[in-house]
């Protein structure tokens, strides 16, 4: 079997990533860290955040997730992602009975692998796919794995869920990341946790 696992906020806690970037490119934001992901989680974005909570113009929002998209993925940004409790054994496991793969919609390919290399994870995976921003992980995943229908996704995001049923496959939903249960219910995964390690693939 075959199981697909999304990266940020599925495999690897990047909320302080998210929030200080945040906080660091919005001077004027006075948000903690649970308020910033309360709207998050809630699935607000940040354009509505930017217009409703700061009375950003659009010429602002546009300056703004373009320098989003510049930092959010340098080294002084990554280096406070750190992997959830229990994953790496919980992977190491898995990966004796079923094919693992890492599909993530980073910007970089070369960045992405080296974190997975300091985390140790390079030999768990059957392949590391990255979209670069360039195609759909639908799109990855069909031109490189051939996918059958017992096959699963696992992410933290709307997206992620649309993916695996796209393909045809089984969906796990994580609450660890960036969505709600509320939110993630929407999508009407198969399967639904706290976090990874307490998913159980039949």
């Amino acid at each position: 079997m075959n199981i697909f696992f999304d990266l940020d906020g599925t495999l690897i806690d990047s909320r302080k990533r998210l929030y200080f970037l945040f906080q660091h490119l919005v001077a004027e934001s006075m948000f903690s860290f649970d308020e910033y992901w309360i709207f998050k989680r809630d699935k607000v974005s940040h354009r509505e955040i930017l217009i409703h909570q700061f009375n950003y113009s659009e010429d602002k929002v546009k300056e703004f997730e373009e320098n989003w998209m510049k930092r959010i993925e340098l080294p002084e940004w990554l280096a406070l992602d750190s992997p959830f409790d229990g994953v790496f054994d919980f992977l190491n496991e898995l990966k004796k009975v079923h094919k693992l793969f890492l599909v993530t919609a980073r910007q970089s390919e070369s960045i992405a692998l080296k974190q997975v290399d300091e985390y140790g994870w390079m030999p768990i995976f059957e392949k590391i796919l990255v979209t670069a921003q360039k195609q759909e992980k639908f799109d990855l995943i069909v031109n490189t794995v051939e996918v059958k229908e017992h096959d699963w996704f696992v992410g933290d995001t709307g997206k992620d869920i649309q993916t695996g049923k796209e393909l045809g496959i089984n969906t796990a939903a994580v609450l660890s990341g960036f969505l709600s249960r509320k939110r993630l219910l929407e999508y009407a995964p198969d399967l639904i946790e706290v976090d990874v390690t307490k998913l159980k693939f039949t």
